[in-house]
């Protein structure tokens, strides 16, 4: 599986158990996507997202997606597209 980084972790809301994701590339529904940190790596499908908190099917290089996600990230987080 080949992994192409696609962003980073901008904000984590841990009562939401929601990420903030900058994009430096495409990222679209149905995508899966590994957050890679310092304290953690998770491994997800992106099964909605949403851009400035209305839903979305893709988003863009300069766009923040919100994901929810399965456990903590912290900013800086680096995040991989795998295809």
């Amino acid at each position: 599986m080949a992994e192409s980084q696609i962003g980073t972790v901008d904000h984590f809301f841990s009562n939401i158990s929601v990420s903030m994701i900058k994009l430096t590339d495409v990222l679209k529904v149905g995508d899966n996507i590994i957050i890679r940190g310092k304290s953690a790596e998770l491994a997800h499908s992106v099964d909605s997202m949403q851009i400035n908190r209305t839903p979305a099917q893709e988003g863009k290089a300069g766009d923040i997606v919100s994901l929810k996600v399965a456990q903590k990230v912290k900013p800086g987080d680096a995040v991989f597209k795998v295809s």
